[in-house]
């Protein structure tokens, strides 16, 4: 018997929004904070010891601080081939809890062996993280599809925006105690890349902890389909992307939307991910030389302070609406990046670090989450999945357009501001295209498909 839908129930928003809560883990003690600088320090120490100023991954020569990047890019090269197709199957299997649960737990798992990096594995670090990194999309895919169902029209930016809330306070609950262990592990007879270690693999065993609050309180919807004669899930799954693809030209504006975040999401996304190794380098004499325990405190101070902001623009979205609160948030991006490369220098930089995580804290939560509740206005119903594998190709740390443009500047010029400023584009491309997206033609259009179909 099918779950008899029903929208707006607290006790089922707080069962999805706690997996935000759970895989946000990954996101902050993983992505942000110490897996790019502890592979990155491993990766230059492989490089001394060969004599190089790089490493060889696979008989490629790579800049130390360009490995991750490029593992986030080739990680949502293949969330482009796979993605779709999983949410074509999960659209006509209705097995979107199953799929979510099982592409979680992979991730998860992926991330507790994390604690394996050591000395010459420092290749290891990328390889998990393409994985982790694939699940974590792929699941994401998933929970961003139960939005529709779980909330009304009206509820979504609050729904949306209380869901990211959540995993901010998750993932900054997780990376205090992270934090406080890494400061104090050496007085306990700890060494510090042990720390390191153990706290990377913390982040999988809350993400797959707490991902049970998820599963024991999210429904599923609709009774599982059953396969016609000769056809398995794969088959399935190409043909209902294939039949999707057709259908297209029916949401000109939708597709406008998504081009436009997939740009500006790629900004905010490469920001987010490189923020870690773009501080903790000695970009020039009297810059940024934060230690460990001081960036990983700003990052820390973003995640609680961006607990705040989401829900800020859940407001901003009710008073001047959902498009309008997100070129604003763009605009405030593009003065974080423009400020990132001509500033902090000087005495007082970590003061002027501390003040730029302030102004990302108040906007990055908010952008994505009125981005993702304004996406499900304008997606026809039983195409949830389809269409959110697609906008989860440039969601939260699965960009690859901006790492790979990252790291290219960087090893071409040899200098990380010329990186991040490289970043302006994907928020000045956004701005274009984003104020000319009909958002009221697109829900139309949505609901004529489900009319005719």
């Amino acid at each position: 018997m099918a779950t008899e839908a029903i929208v707006n129930d607290r006790k089922e928003i707080f069962g999805w929004a706690m997996y935000d809560w759970a895989n946000s883990a990954f996101s902050t003690t993983v992505g942000t904070v110490f897996l790019g600088p502890y592979v990155a320090s491993l990766a230059r120490a492989a490089a001394e010891a060969a004599g190089s100023s790089t490493v060889s991954f696979l008989g490629i020569p790579i800049a130390p601080d360009s490995f991750l990047p490029y593992c986030i890019s080739f990680s949502v090269g293949m969330q482009v081939l796979f993605l779709p197709i999983l949410g074509a199957i999960a659209d006509y299997s209705h097995l979107r809890k199953t799929m979510m649960r099982i592409f979680a737990t992979i991730g998860a798992i992926a991330t507790i062996l994390m604690f394996l990096l050591t000395g010459s594995l420092w290749w290891l670090g990328g390889v998990l993280f393409i994985v982790a990194n694939l699940a974590f999309g792929a699941a994401i895919v998933f929970y961003n599809a139960y939005l529709p169902d779980i909330a009304s029209e009206e509820e979504r930016d609050r729904v949306s925006s209380y869901g990211w809330a959540m995993g901010y306070m998750g993932g900054g609950i997780l990376l205090a105690l992270n934090l406080a262990f890494f400061i104090f592990s050496e007085n306990i007879g700890v060494p510090s890349d042990l720390a390191v270690r153990i706290n990377l693999a913390s982040a999988g065993i809350w993400w797959l902890g707490f991902s049970f609050f998820t599963w024991n309180r999210l429904r599923s919807r609709h009774a599982n389909h059953a396969l016609p004669a000769g056809e398995n899930y794969a088959s399935i799954g190409f043909k209902q992307l294939k039949k999707t693809f057709r259908e297209v030209k029916h949401f000109p504006e939708t597709m406008k939307f998504l081009l436009a975040y997939f740009l500006y999401n790629d900004g905010i996304q490469t920001v987010i991910a490189v923020a870690a190794t773009f501080a903790a380098a000695p970009l020039i004499q009297g810059g940024l030389e934060q230690d460990q325990t001081t960036l990983t405190a700003v990052i820390l101070m973003i995640q609680f302070m961006a607990f705040f902001g989401a829900l800020f623009w859940g407001k901003l979205a009710g008073w001047i609406g959902a498009k309008q609160s997100v070129i604003v948030s763009l605009v405030i991006w593009a003065g974080v990046v423009i400020y990132a490369y001509g500033g902090l220098k000087g005495e007082n930089v970590t003061a002027e670090f501390f003040v730029l995580g302030i102004f990302i804290a108040l906007v990055m939560g908010g952008s994505q989450a009125i981005s993702r509740s304004l996406f499900a206005q304008m997606i026809p119903n039983g195409k949830e999945a389809e269409f959110f594998a697609f906008y989860e190709i440039s969601e939260r740390g699965t960009s690859w357009i901006g790492p790979l443009v990252f790291g290219l500047a960087n090893q071409m010029f040899n200098n990380l501001r010329v990186g991040i400023l490289s970043l302006i584009f994907f928020f000045i491309v956004g701005l274009i295209i984003l104020p000319f997206v009909n958002v009221n033609k697109a829900i139309a259009d949505a609901k004529a498909y489900d009319k005719n179909s």
